[in-house]
């Protein structure tokens, strides 16, 4: 497949500076591009990248337009992330589309199921009963949503999905474990998307509870009754434990954890492999982490900050010793 600069920036719009005629044949990285390809700067760190790269035509920022234009063709807009992102999806509706069966004859969906007309379901799916599949939405090869789980329009399941497992629930019975029954459901918005081998739990009585825009990554774990607000991201192996509450438009880092039962507020960005013990209820941005160290510096550090406590008591001891001895100064 080949496609014109011109032709890409009639498409999406943006400002060329350079050949209209010039003929692209894919996407790449600064790195790796080649006169045939569009690539795109998005942080400004990346500058060195820009100047050695040989890509025909480089989508870039305002403020780096004159470095840009210095190396060669350029598209010039403010968001170039974004735009290479739109560029990426006009390229794919380009692509050869493969035409198969609607339901790949491995598939098993449960009579009761109901999965929408124009909806996809991959090799070895199972659709179990009452389980509805929204309009247009895709689930890919080895995904399985249990009975009566709910999933919208326009998602896009990766494979070894699994949507509504029983939630981790059990009580102790004189040294033994007496199983919960999970009662609710798992209930998935539209245009959602989740990556491979990611598990949402059903709910114990309420559903769990995805809405809309959410984008989960690989080998994600929800658990029940977690609600999940519009437009949140979670990056790979983060995992959310049962009953927390997590609002629209935050950013979980991979590996990070969220505690059971907390609040985060809409706005609330995770830092990678950070974990949330608390409820955060300020938008911002938020990290719980050790630093690495070398192994014998980090078991030092690691010994003092198990003596935070005892130390803490001493310096308050020292304080009230230093108070009791200072001389009190007349007001007169």
């Amino acid at each position: 497949m080949v496609l014109s600069v011109g032709a890409l920036v009639a498409s999406l719009g943006g400002a060329l500076l350079g050949d209209a005629e010039r003929v692209i044949e894919g996407l790449a990285s600064l790195e790796a591009a080649q006169p045939q390809h569009l690539s795109f700067l998005s942080h400004p760190k990346y500058q060195p990248q820009l100047a050695a790269s040989k890509a025909g035509c480089v989508i870039v920022s305002p403020h780096m337009q004159t470095v840009a234009q210095a190396r060669g063709d350029c598209i010039v807009t403010d968001n170039p992330y974004l735009y290479f992102a739109r560029a990426t999806q006009l390229w794919k509706k380009t692509l050869p589309q493969r035409t198969t069966a609607l339901i790949h004859p491995s598939a098993v969906v449960d009579p009761q199921a109901s999965v929408h007309p124009s909806a996809r379901i991959g090799a070895l799916c199972v659709v179990e009963a009452g389980a509805q599949i929204g309009a247009d939405t895709v689930l890919k090869s080895r995904v399985t949503v249990s009975e009566n789980c709910r999933i919208g329009e326009r998602c896009l399941l990766h494979p070894g999905v699994v949507i509504g497992a029983d939630g981790f629930g059990f009580a102790p019975d004189n040294g033994t474990w007496v199983k919960i029954e999970q009662l609710g459901n798992v209930c998935i918005g539209n245009d959602v998307e989740i990556g491979a081998n990611t598990c949402i739990d059903r709910g114990a009585l309420a559903d769990t509870v995805i809405e809309d825009g959410v984008k989960l990554d690989n080998l994600i774990q929800i658990g029940h009754n977690v609600f999940v607000g519009a437009h949140t991201a979670m990056a790979g192996c983060s995992g959310v434990a049962g009953s927390a509450h997590i609002g629209a438009h935050c950013t979980v880092g991979g590996g990070a954890v969220v505690l059971g039962h907390l609040t985060l507020a809409d706005g609330v960005n995770i830092s990678a492999a950070s974990v949330a013990t608390r409820s955060i209820l300020k938008p911002g941005h938020y990290t719980g982490m050790f630093p690495i160290d070398d192994n014998a510096a980090w078991e030092k550090n690691a010994a003092s900050v198990k003596q935070l406590a005892n130390l803490r008591e001493r310096i308050r001891a020292l304080e009230a010793q230093v108070k009791q001895l200072t001389p009190h100064t007349s007001s007169n």
